[in-house]
């Protein structure tokens, strides 16, 4: 079902960043039957826009407009299913397969539920179009939910830039809507760029509590 963007304007009312929220959570979304009337309403709607992140994020529109949905599909699967590097799910880039990513997922679904939002999609709820419909709805918890993951971001959206995907852009557009520069971010993002996200198994003793970030597969 294609979801109705909120209302924006061009510049940077307060409408913007939930516009720019909602209109990159359809664009991450995977490409199903409805995608040919998604990216037109996307569009219509970041067209509206005189924002770079508007211009980013109208870029990939350009570079997928004559790919149709099936081939799109077998792209967006080998793109984030195929890869732990390029995961969908926040808390991968947090936790890791390991006991620890339950409770992180259990207190975002706690998150969504006190602000009367429920997925419907039957994806995890870091899954992140989902976490950016809600910062589109909720936007303060929301963006709050986002800034806490921008290291993960960041580091999707260097592995994505790495792989010459155009979802890249969509992913750098979300990161430069988050408020202010975050060096301290940018360190965890590039230390998880060398190191990887933790691989212990569910089940076994946690991970050890240092870093932070989730497990892979865009459709888990």
């Amino acid at each position: 079902m294609i979801r109705v963007l909120p209302a924006a304007r061009a510049g940077r009312g307060p409408a913007v960043r939930p516009a720019l929220h909602q209109a990159a959570s359809l664009l991450l979304g995977y490409p199903d039957a409805d995608w040919p009337g998604r990216l037109g309403l996307v569009r219509t709607t970041l067209e509206q826009l005189a924002l770079p992140e508007a211009e980013l994020m109208l870029g990939f529109c350009d570079s997928v407009a004559s790919v149709t949905p099936l081939e799109l599909g077998a792209r967006y699967v080998a793109t984030f299913d195929r890869s732990r590097r390029r995961a969908l799910h926040l808390t991968y880039y947090t936790d890791g397969d390991t006991r620890r990513r339950g409770g992180s997922l259990a207190r975002l679904k706690g998150l969504f539920r006190d602000h009367g939002w429920e997925q419907d999609d039957g994806e995890l709820p870091d899954f992140l179009p989902g976490v950016l419909e809600f910062a589109a709805r909720c936007p303060g918890p929301g963006l709050a939910v986002l800034v806490e993951h921008r290291a993960a971001l960041e580091l999707l959206g260097h592995a994505l830039a790495k792989f010459r995907s155009p979802y890249a852009d969509v992913v750098r557009a979300v990161c430069r809507t988050l408020p202010g520069p975050a060096p301290a971010d940018h360190a965890a993002a590039l230390r998880l760029a060398r190191n990887g996200p933790p691989t212990e198994t569910v089940g076994l003793a946690p991970f050890p509590p240092q870093g932070s970030r989730p497990t892979e597969g865009a459709r888990r």
